[in-house]
């Protein structure tokens, strides 16, 4: 060991081993870790593969990123052409070099080069001046390349960093920019003209060189024959294909998922900037032409944006993602704006979440009713669509009509802090200021929120629904989740199960239900008497001064949300959703395959007896009882609030007491009875309602219990606001009262001075100062209300 070690202190043994230790790890680290460093193009493909969109790199080259595999069409013409030894030498090939050397000293110029495909790539990734020097790191390196990567890779290299003439880099690109197609779909001919592109890229100038180019083909192609990888016919047939022209635009089918693409790439930049979506290639092009085919009408009103958003149930994937119109050569159509995640008010589409919240807390049954009366809370002031009123309305009736006033009432009475936290479990984020600011406009669009998101809430909500048989009573809580437009392999994995949601089964299916009976559009509900119609649970939004028109619709296996506005935020006349984008929502539906409605959940709802009448679990005093399905959580809903026992005489005329009726001529009989102010309304809509009879003379009547009156508007504590009419004189606001008694007189004193009597309709105009005053109405049987209200100033 020590004469080893006395030799290697020799210089003349030191120093060559110090080099060739040297070399070696020269060597060994000659190879890059990263080859190719050049940007790529962001490219979108569709779930089976083909190009739906892509962007030119931004050093202004088309160039995909590369594939993980070359078509078998391609990897014989160009190792015919270029390599004919490439799966066989070790990176470079000793007969070709030699031949390269003397073809270029008999022609004493460069006419062969004599690289093989493996130092090709090193050549490419280097991007260095073409020397002798230079050459022969090639193909050091080149024989290093062989020692890492397979001949499979290296050809990937090759094929994804070859030059194929203009501003065009790698196979895929060029198959795209010169024939319109995925290079695995090329023909022989289309495939032998590739392949002889990088060796003379210049050859592709359209109107130039176009012979040489074609007899470069055709040479490849005898080429083929000769060694037998294609026959005479094929070559034939190949020969008489042409040449390409000059490049074609690439397919731009989905440039909003593309440009949704790069902005999330850019934030998290990782992986190739290459992905397969979602996206169903036919779908989105049906549903773009349906755009663009509404859009000409649309836009003749001054409504030039649209947008639709298609998601498969089960998985959350798009099915197909049309951010807009697409009128790239008129700027003032914004088409360039994907409105899919842009943040608009979403109208009335919450409702359908309020009213199955309500339901999974048991606040309400399914047919409960709602009051739908002229409301004012702390200077707030809904509005029904129609302008009109029903008095009182069942929950599901007001969600398929879509009426305000319920929904605010409802609203109030689940607490708009808790709908806030509600919204956020269910995966809206756009929930950015706290629950005050928002308040009880929440319920009418007084958010804002997006197509996606809003999406993926009842694409969750159908999920969660479809598995009610799955969980053994429980929930699966991964069932609420984002929609996805990257395509991954489905991996099934075990989730924690809970036995609660943020809604239950049988909430949900009372929910869908009460959507799926809303009148389409222009069909007047004859859609139902046809078999072909499919079920579709659906909602329409429109937001505050007509800028945003909404429908959403869900059946078990898809979710459709459309919205039809103007970018910028501008309202138009009719922007509405049943009329400006529940057409197309439903023209979508047509377009994908029928599927079946939701299955009952049977077994997650529970048999109690409801009050007729009312909607409400049923009390002691209600005459008439359904026993029926509700969501498990109703059994601690309320008892009917609206059915009292009450004290007849014997004629059954009027109403007694122990004052004035010895009990046993008494008559007691179970009545419907509901406020003054909601009375008012629904006796105009319910001409079988019964009002209470009047009390007999001679009974004494306890005031806290028998009120005939109610002021409707303003309430009680109430803080109006008076505006000043166009030619600057102080406006009045009108004062709303309700008695039992259609008859009856209301005499109206305010601050204790009389100002007016009214009978039948009891309203009046008042244009009270600034400040507190006090309302008193009695009626013509000395029957008193006292209420007080605010009157705002102007300048506060």
């Amino acid at each position: 060991m020590k004469k080893f070690y006395s030799r290697l202190r020799r210089p003349k043994v030191f120093i060559p081993v110090v080099l060739g230790i040297g070399m070696l790890t020269w060597f060994w680290f000659s190879l890059p870790l990263t080859l190719f460093k050049a940007p790529t193009s962001f490219v979108v493909e569709a779930d089976n593969g083909e190009l739906l969109s892509a962007s030119i790199a931004s050093d202004g080259q088309w160039r995909f990123p590369a594939n993980d595999s070359v078509p078998e069409k391609f990897a014989k013409c160009i190792t015919v052409y270029e390599d004919n030894r490439f799966f066989y030498h070790p990176g470079f090939d000793p007969l070709a070099m030699a031949r390269a050397i003397s073809q270029n000293l008999n022609a004493k110029r460069v006419v062969s080069g004599g690289s093989t495909l493996t130092m090709q790539v090193i050549r490419l990734s280097r991007n260095r001046p073409r020397t002798i020097w230079q050459k022969i790191i090639e193909l050091i390196v080149a024989l290093r390349l062989e020692m890492t990567f397979s001949k499979k890779e290296i050809l990937t290299l090759y094929a994804g960093n070859a030059p194929f003439g203009t501003n065009v880099i790698g196979l895929e690109a060029a198959a795209w920019r010169y024939f319109g197609r995925s290079a695995d779909k090329l023909s022989w001919g289309e495939t032998a003209t590739l392949a002889v592109l990088p060796n003379s890229p210049s050859l592709v100038h359209p109107g130039r060189n176009r012979n040489s180019l074609l007899a470069k083909r055709n040479r490849l192609l005898d080429r083929l024959q000769t060694e037998k990888v294609i026959d005479p016919v094929t070559c034939r047939l190949a020969r008489l294909e042409p040449i390409p022209d000059k490049p074609l635009p690439l397919p731009q089918l989905a440039p909003h998922l593309l440009s949704r693409f790069k902005a999330d790439y850019k934030k998290q930049p990782e992986g190739v900037t290459l992905i397969k979506s979602t996206v169903k290639l036919a779908l989105q092009q049906n549903v773009s032409s349906l755009l663009q085919r509404y859009h000409q009408t649309l836009k003749a009103n001054g409504i030039n944006n649209a947008a639709a958003l298609v998601l498969d149930v089960e998985t959350g994937n798009a099915l197909a993602y049309v951010g807009n119109i697409n009128e790239p050569n008129n700027p003032e159509m914004e088409s360039y704006v994907d409105m899919i995640p842009s943040l608009r008010s979403p109208g009335s589409t919450l409702k359908p979440l309020l009213y199955a919240s309500m339901l999974t807390d048991g606040l309400i049954l399914p047919n409960t009713l709602i009051p739908d009366i002229p409301t004012q809370i702390g200077g707030y002031t809904p509005q029904n669509f129609d302008l009109g009123y029903d008095g009182a309305i069942p929950a599901s009736k007001a969600l398929s009509r879509s009426l305000n006033i319920p929904a605010v009432k409802m609203l109030q009475q689940y607490k708009y802090e808790r709908f806030h936290q509600q919204l956020k479990k269910l995966g809206m984020t756009t929930l950015v200021k706290p629950a005050d600011f928002y308040g009880l406009s929440l319920i009418l669009g007084g958010c804002e929120t997006s197509m996606w998101e809003l999406s993926g809430i009842y694409a969750s909500m159908a999920r969660t629904l479809n598995h009610f048989d799955q969980n053994n009573r429980q929930y699966d809580q991964a069932d609420y989740h984002a929609p996805k437009y990257i395509l991954k392999t489905l991996e099934k994995s075990e989730h924690s199960k809970s036995p609660s949601s943020v809604i239950d089964y049988g909430s949900l299916w009372f929910t869908f239900q009460a959507m799926q009976e809303v009148m389409r559009p222009g069909e007047e509900g004859l859609w139902e008497q046809f078999s072909s119609s499919q079920k579709i649970g659906w909602k329409t939004g429109t937001s505050f001064g007509f800028r945003d028109g909404w429908a959403i619709g869900s059946t078990s296996k898809y979710v459709v949300c459309v919205w039809v506005g103007n970018a910028d935020g501008e309202g138009r006349p009719g922007l509405t959703g049943i009329e400006t984008a529940a057409p197309i929502l439903f023209d979508i539906f047509d377009l994908l395959p029928r599927s079946d409605w939701f299955k009952s959940p049977v077994d997650r709802l529970m048999r109690i007896e409801v009050c007729r009448q009312s909607g409400f679990r049923a009390g002691k005093n209600c005459p008439d009882k359904d026993t029926t399905f509700v969501q498990i959580p109703g059994v601690k809903s309320p008892v009917c609030p609206y059915h009292q026992l009450v004290h007849l005489d014997k004629t059954g005329t009027f109403q007694v007491t122990s004052d004035c009726e010895s009990p046993e001529n008494m008559l007691h009989k179970s009545w419907f009875v509901l406020p003054p102010s909601m009375e008012y309304y629904y006796k105009l809509r319910h001409r079988d309602y019964e009002s209470l009879p009047a009390f007999k003379t001679s009974c004494l009547i306890n005031q806290d219990d028998y009120r005939p009156m109610e002021l409707i508007y303003p309430k009680n504590n109430a803080k109006v606001y008076i505006p000043v009419e166009i030619d600057g004189s102080r406006g009045k606001m009108i004062l709303n009262a309700a008695h039992r008694n259609s008859e009856a007189k209301i005499f109206w004193h305010l601050d204790n001075q009389y100002i007016a009597t009214t009978t039948d309709y009891h309203e009046l105009a008042l244009s009270p100062p600034d400040g507190k005053h006090t309302i008193t109405l009695i009626d013509d049987k000395g029957n008193r209300l006292v209420q007080v209200f605010e009157v705002l100033d102007k300048k506060r």
